[in-house]
């Protein structure tokens, strides 16, 4: 193997990152061209792709294989020679550089031009610059990574020793040879692992964030053996590159004509990770751009704001601002020629009035070009940086046990927080844990409560309440400030979120202040006594002494019992290992024969004759197909619920022998197996089987180890596995029974479609009839108690029957077209005429203070729904349990089977709920309007979802909605899911928010308006699909609340200031061609105008967006109908507007016209008269700021002394240096006359105090007006934070005002 195998130092792209799907390789279409060899023809191209060993010598093969894309990639949007053209090209698809661009060229024009060319030209190519140095950095940071990546080396397979490669990375047809714990380059079809069974393990965290490893699977064909590149001669026929991370369908036919079907566990996805494996070897398939990883990554997301929408409006308004202004002094400058007689100063008297009015026009577009604000988009993205970095760096949104904190994945609709009307939400892994503990079963018709679990469990719920207390101490304040926030992301262990260790345990508790746990690990199940008790008489001496007691157990229930544990153990596709220490020894086959032959077996659904002894000994098999490894710290230790007599001999009855007297009463340690589950659910029942003594002992690709009690090891042949999926709503395994080698089904499902496929036997009609009766009954319970429910089931196979399924399953799966359809089918062939063994209870728990969440979010104005797929019974259970439902609520339960009884219900609902409206309001009629308040509760099923959805139903389920104070929707489907959301929101016209945690939320968290991902249990789909994402449902209520709040009316405001004073300072040069003729004129030199909003008034509304708050933290929280109120109140509505504009108005006539009276009759010169109206605007327009301000820092203080500092440094500097950079303006002197006299002063005093005095009064009656009036919740808490306001403003300059929403911290802060 080493000599046909040389490393050539190849390179890859390990970590998917998009610039969108490229032309095909143009080596590959000159290669067809030249050689003549003929490619795919287009139908073909689109359904399949066909790859080959790249040492194949086929010319056309080789050809076809060079047409495929290489596996470099290029992420850069730009090169050296296209990056000026091609970023202004992109720059200029923005109306606002367009426009400006026109306005500096236009100012070229002679008879237009307002002041000196060159000067005009300043704003626009500031803005085109900084916004081309912004995309040079973050296109030299992907070229950088690029760079980088592709230089990493893989073990790429030469067909002639000793020659390497261009440095042209690995393509499609490559034999790629990997190690562990390397990064896999490319999509790779296993050919080869070191691991004896044929397996090798990845992980996907660099794909999707889950952090389990995942199975994958050699090719059948290719298990046995040495793998050989050079005698690789088979075809491979696949689909074509595709976006479906979950999907891969082919199949590899070898020159005979045979054929080998090819699924997903065959394949390895680029960017995923080698784990337990020494070394693998497979065929590339996908390569660069063409690869899953790269498909799926759609860049960054881009949303527009509601906040931003409405200002689109607002600047047209301001354009038509601006034609009036310049119409106006267009038609005065004409009718001021048409009147003017013996002028004493020179003017042209060729061009006639209406043609001069018609240049004053553009004269005027660009002498008041400032009213439209081209930095105030800019300025809008820098303070939602700002406001993102305040959220991000939150420490109430921290999650210390997962190091983990909120993350800002779209940065542009953090306003949009503030303005959430809907809230919809998964249930599972959302509201709820997502970590699932056995907490009941059911086995033959009987119930097994599990009491001493239970208790347990409360025992853990009272140190959780004690953790959450104890993290309030100011010594557990201290320890939270100095927390590292070290990643943007979730930093997980190598362990699985489901693999729950003592040390994690230990974590959620405040270690200083408790004593010891009543049990080390979460997954640890207390068993039944009467479980075990009947588990016993397995190893009973004399089975007819407990047959004939009056508690003792028959044949078949005991049957019954081993299968259902069994089917617990082994129907699921977790992952073990064990500590590396030698295998117990096996029991006899001899022995367990014995054992079994002492039970009446003609009475066992699965067991019905014992064959031949086999002839392969248990300890060979173990030795050949097992390998252990550790890959976790997962540590047991049993909870002592019996005294030690009791202990000794329950353990001595599951593992058949007694334990050290040192270690009497919990688990050795060397027996600890680590389990690693793709879903909580599965890791629950594997953990509950391994309490009663079945333990799943190690798994390879087609056998198992089982542990029995009182039996030992044993090994269980697996046949197939038929994987979960939402449509069957079940996951199947098929195995070869260790004692009769039967072939046996154990199906595992939601019992709404395992209890239609179970069969009624002729023989034992009633008693079957019974368990399926009192199991029924045992899940309803569970569903009330709000426990998740599975049932069990198992069918045994003649050998005919399987031979016949088994050449069905094998076509389907060797199919490429309609691969998933011919599984499914022959899946539903399989799991047919079952046998019910019982049924489970799981308890998922909820999170913390979701309760506390829900009915904040409630006070808030917001309706909540929740969206879930589990029982109704459960939904309402979880939903009383989250305070989203009262006692005192009417429940409308919807629950048909036809679209008109769905029509028919909803009608008598709506008729219903209206009457209860009128009713609580006291207002007539059925047209009173909606207020919300009704304590009616909607739930809702999937069947009848499905007929509410449809158009002719639509409005009626929208309208009964409205009137709901919640709806749940139960058994619902990931589409029914979006198509509500959409539904809510198009016809509403609300702003919605979906929160999930899994992938069947994803396409719900992408069609709300904000999407919000839980990085819980079930991997980072929904992390990697949300615009934020967050740790707990609890840290919902202070995004939105306080995070949601604050950006928004800070926003609000400071796009209302920055309209203000472009407005303000615009109309001043208005007023003043009142005075010159209409003109185009202005009193001031042109760079002060054009720096005047360009730098010297720019930086204050900044730190105004980013840092003000205008109710404090407590308050809000505390008093969530603030929420409602400011989102009803419209911080930034047309009122508001033009309220602002006419402000803007009233200070620039004061601005203009007092330093006019003040200097009437006097020989002041133009640039002296607009001197004290410049410095009065810059003062008036910061000192209006202070006056908005709810909070002043030391930061603010800096900032307004900057800007004021600036423009006097600047325009005293013009004055001592300018001679001539102001044509025709001369500026020389003119400032520093005017500030050396105290008139100057003077001016500027009473200008500033007369144009601030409204504004003043009014703040200062609008805070008296709030202290008196009606007492209720909202106004009360209005008044609370106007004395915190007005507490404030009292202490301008605070020292700890840098960062508002975080907390000081004396504890140094690592990044």
């Amino acid at each position: 193997e080493t000599k046909s195998m040389c490393t050539s130092q190849h390179h890859f792209n390990p970590l998917g990152r998009t610039f969108g799907m490229r032309l095909k390789n143009c080596a590959g279409l000159m290669c067809g061209l030249t050689c003549g060899c003929p490619l795919q023809s287009t139908d073909q191209h689109q359904q399949e792709r066909t790859v080959v060993s790249s040492c194949c010598s086929d010319n056309q093969l080789t050809c076809l294989l060079k047409s495929y894309l290489n596996n470099r990639v290029r992420t850069t949007k730009y090169t050296v020679l296209s990056f000026v053209p091609k970023n202004l090209f992109e720059q200029l698809h923005r109306f606002a550089n367009i426009y400006f661009i026109f306005l500096a060229s236009l100012n070229f024009v002679p008879v237009v031009e307002a002041f000196q060319p060159e000067i005009s030209m300043l704003p626009i190519i500031v803005v085109l610059i900084v916004t081309a140095l912004k995309d040079i950095w973050e296109d030299f940071r992907r070229f950088r990574s690029d760079h980088e990546v592709n230089r990493l080396w893989c073990s790429v397979y030469c067909r002639y020793n000793g020659k390497l490669w261009d440095n042209v990375g690995c393509s499609s047809g490559d034999f790629v040879r990997l190690s562990c714990n390397e990064i896999i380059p490319a999509d790779m079809l296993l050919l080869q692992s070191s691991d004896p069974r044929g397996v090798c393990y990845i992980e996907t965290a660099n794909l999707d964030g889950e952090t389990n490893l995942k199975q994958r699977q050699v090719v059948s064909t290719m298990e046995e053996g040495e793998f050989v590149p050079e005698n690789f001669h088979w075809r491979i026929q696949c689909e074509n590159p595709n976006n479906n991370l979950c999907r891969f369908r082919g199949y590899m036919e070898n020159p005979s004509g045979v054929r080998v079907g090819l699924h997903n566990s065959n394949l390895l996805l680029r960017s995923c990770t080698i784990r337990n494996s020494e070394s693998v070897v497979g065929i590339v398939v996908y390569a660069g751009h063409e690869t899953k990883a790269m498909m799926n990554n759609s860049g960054p997301r881009y949303k527009r704001s509601l906040l931003e929408r409405r200002l689109n409006t607002d600047v047209l308004w301001c354009v038509l601002l601006l034609l009036i202004m310049c119409l106006t002094s267009a038609i005065g400058h004409g009718l001021w020629l048409q009147q003017l007689r013996d002028p004493v100063f020179q003017v042209d008297g060729e061009t006639s009035p209406a043609l001069a009015g018609f240049y004053v026009f553009w004269t005027m577009i660009i002498v008041l070009q400032v009213l439209i604000p081209i930095s105030l988009y800019v300025s809008i993205e820098i303070v939602k940086l700002g406001q993102v970095y305040f959220i991000h760096n939150d420490l109430d949104l921290y999650n210390e046990q997962k190091d983990c904190r909120i993350q800002c994945r779209a940065l542009n609709i953090t306003e949009d927080l503030g303005q959430v009307q809907y809230v919809f939400s998964d249930k599972t892994g959302t509201l709820t844990e997502n970590k699932m503990v056995f907490r009941r079963c059911s086995v033959y018709g009987v119930e097994y409560p599990h009491h001493d679990n239970g208790r347990r469990l409360e025992v853990y719920s009272a140190e959780k309440e004690e953790t959450r207390r104890c993290s309030l101490t100011p010594w557990s304040s201290s320890r939270r400030k100095s927390l590292s926030c070290r990643s943007l992301s979730c930093n997980r262990s190598s362990v699985s979120l489901n693999t729950l260790t003592a040390e994690e345990e230990e974590e959620l508790s405040c270690q200083s202040l408790r004593g010891p746990s009543a049990f080390d690990s979460l997954m640890e199940v207390v068993p039944d006594g009467e479980l075990v008790r009947r588990l016993n008489w397995l190893c009973s001496p004399d089975l007819s002494v407990v047959n004939s007691s009056t508690k003792g157990s028959s044949s078949p229930e005991l049957a019954f019992v081993t299968d259902f544990f069994l089917a617990l153990a082994i129907c699921n596709t977790v992952v073990v290992s064990s500590p590396s220490h030698p295998q117990a020894p096996f029991r006899s086959l001899e022995e367990i024969k014995l054992m079994f032959q002492r039970l009446n077996l003609s009475t066992l659904p699965v067991l019905p004759s014992l064959p031949s002894p086999l002839k392969t000994s248990p300890r060979l098999l173990a030795s050949k197909i097992f390998t252990r490894g550790k890959m976790g710290s997962f540590t047991v230790s049993k909870a002592a619920i019996l005294d030690a007599a009791e202990e000794a001999d329950l353990y001595k009855s599951i593992t058949s022998e007694p334990p050290c007297a040192e270690e009497e009463g919990a688990v050795d340690s060397e027996d600890t197996v680590l389990y690693e589950a793709e879903s909580p659910d599965e890791a629950a029942l594997v953990y509950a089987a391994r309490a009663y003594g079945v333990t799943l002992r190690a798994r390879s690709a087609d056998s198992l180890l089982v542990q029995l009690p009182a039996l030992g090891s044993v090994q269980v042949p697996l046949l197939h596995v038929l994987p979960f999926d939402s449509n069957r709503k079940r996951m199947s395994v098929v195995v070869r029974h260790p004692l009769t080698g039967q072939v046996v089904v154990y199906t595992k499902g939601a019992d709404s479609v395992l209890m239609d496929l179970t069969r009624t036997p002729t023989g034992n009609s009633r008693l079957v009839r019974h368990i399926r009766m009192q199991t029924q009954k045992h899940l309803d319970s569970y569903a009330r108690e709000g426990l998740r429910t599975l049932c069990i089931a198992t069918k045994a196979m003649e050998e005919e029957e399987y031979e016949v399924w088994l050449k069905t399953q094998l076509l389907a799966e060797s199919s490429i077209e309609n691969r998933e359809e011919l599984l499914q089918r022959s899946a539903q062939t399989l799991e047919t005429n079952l046998t019910l063994l019982g049924a489970t209870g799981i308890l998922d728990r909820l999170q913390e203070e979701v309760s506390e969440t829900i009915e904040a979010i409630q006070r808030a104005g917001v309706k909540v729904w929740i969206l879930t797929g589990d029982k109704q019974e459960t939904a309402i259970n979880i939903a009383f349990a989250c305070k989203l439902l009262c006692p005192s609520d009417q429940l409308l339960s919807a629950n048909c089977d036809s679209k008109e009884s769905c029509a028919a219900l909803v009608q008598d609902f709506l008729q219903r709920v209206t009457c209860y409206d009128c009713e609580i309001s006291g207002t007539p009629g059925p047209g009173a309007p909606y207020t919300g308040t009704a304590g009616c509760v909607l739930v809702i099923d999937g069947f009848t979802l499905d007929w509410a959805l449809q158009p002719e139903l639509q409005s009626d389920f929208l309208e009964l909605s409205k009137h709901c104070k919640a709806v749940i929707c139960c058994r619902s489907t990931p589409l029914q899911k979006s198509q509500v959301v959409r539904l809510v929101g198009d016809k509403l016209k609300v702003m919605t928010l979906a929160v999930g945690d899994g992938a069947n939320d994803v396409s719900m968290i992408q069609v709300a308006n904000i999407g919000i991902g839980i990085s819980g249990q079930e991997g980072m789909q929904a992390v990697m699909s949300s615009d934020f994402a967050i740790s707990r449902f609890k840290h919902l209520r202070k995004l939105l609340l306080v995070h949601g709040h604050w950006c928004y009316t800070r926003l609000a405001n400071m796009i209302l200031y920055f309209i203000y004073k472009n407005v303000m300072y615009v109309n001043l040069l208005f007023w003043y061609q009142f005075f010159c003729g209409f003109s185009g004129s202005v009193m001031t030199n042109a760079w002060v105008l054009i720096l005047f909003n360009l730098i010297f008034t720019s930086v204050p509304p900044l730190i105004y967006g980013v840092m003000d708050k205008d109710i404090p933290v407590d308050v809000l929280l505390a008093h969530p109908e603030l929420y409602q109120t400011a989102r009803s109140s419209k911080g930034y509505d047309p009122l508001r507007f033009w309220l602002n504009i006419l402000d803007a108005f009233y200070q620039s006539l004061i601005c203009f016209f007092v330093p006019y009276f003040a200097y009437m009759g006097s020989d002041i010169d133009m640039l002296s008269f607009g001197s004290p109206i410049n410095a009065s605007a810059l003062l008036i327009i910061l000192l209006h700021q202070v006056i908005e301000s709810h909070t002043l820092t030391w930061i603010h203080g800096l900032v307004f002394l900057v800007s004021a500092g600036s423009y006097f440094m600047f325009v005293l500097l013009i004055s001592v240096l300018c001679v001539t950079c102001s044509p025709p303006t001369v500026p020389l002197g003119v400032e520093t006359r005017q500030m050396s006299q105290p008139s100057f002063y003077l001016v500027c005093a009473l200008t500033t105090v007369t144009a601030l005095l409204p504004r003043l009064l009014f703040r200062v009656l609008s805070n008296t007006g709030l202290s008196s009036g009606p007492h209720t919740p909202a106004v009360d808490s209005a008044r609370a934070a106007q004395r915190w306001d007005l507490s404030s403003r009292a202490n301008r300059l605070s020292v700890s005002g840098s960062c508002p929403e975080v907390e000081p911290s004396s504890a140094p802060v690592l990044s």
